[in-house]
């Protein structure tokens, strides 16, 4: 009977070692779990401070350095369509003036929460006379009037207006390229350069326009 006890006792004892060893391997796996959940929280620590170091680099350029925009409408055909993606450079004109020709984006006067793309045809100071869509700029270097060079106005966009304008100060007088279907300064007065946020530096859609300086032309 002892002998059979002792049997039964090492087959108890058999049968308990392997609990006692679960016992361990459980402490050990909650350790596992613990050590997991504390890579866990490292990870997510690791991606958040990743997220602020982004934005604090991201945000500064988003508001003074480069600025994604849509085009939306066709008053900038056919050198920009609806739908193309620009990116523009907000801090050239920090450090100096906008010229004539070139293309930028600003907030519209009547609601500055609108943005407007056109491209700028006078500049301070000048008087602009339109004869039935001909431009002719008169300033200190050209007192008798110069007739602009457009080539970027296609004969289906151009438009017949007359008009006389003179420009103040600080102002700028703005027209899309497709003259016929742009709302600019023609029909709501010259800009003032307070409202300029920068101009288009690459056109990234679509990829078959792909460009750096789009609305830059050769003369």
């Amino acid at each position: 009977m002892n002998h059979a006890g002792a049997v039964e006792n090492a087959k108890n004892a058999q049968n308990t070692a392997p609990a006692q060893t679960k016992d361990t391997d459980t402490g050990q796996d909650e350790k596992e779990i613990l050590k997991g959940q504390s890579k866990g929280w490292q990870t997510l620590r690791e991606w958040a401070q990743t997220i602020i170091i982004a934005l604090i680099i991201a945000l500064p350029i988003r508001y003074f350095v480069a600025e994604p925009f849509i085009v939306s409408g066709a008053s900038m055909d056919p050198t920009f369509a609806s739908g193309q993606f620009l990116v523009v450079d907000r801090l050239s004109y920090r450090f100096e003036k906008p010229q004539r020709d070139a293309v930028i984006v600003f907030e519209f006067p009547n609601n500055p929460s609108v943005y407007y793309i056109k491209r700028i045809i006078g500049l301070p100071g000048e008087t602009l006379k339109i004869n039935d869509g001909k431009i002719t700029v008169i300033n200190a270097a050209h007192p008798d009037g110069l007739i602009l060079d457009e080539p970027f106005v296609s004969p289906a966009h151009a438009s017949h207006d007359t008009e006389t304008v003179t420009l103040g100060q600080g102002q700028y007088f703005v027209m899309g390229d497709n003259r016929a279907q742009s709302s600019d300064s023609r029909a709501w007065g010259n800009l003032d350069a307070k409202y300029i946020v920068g101009r288009p530096i690459l056109r990234l859609l679509p990829l078959n326009k792909l460009a750096i300086w789009p609305g830059d032309y050769e003369k």
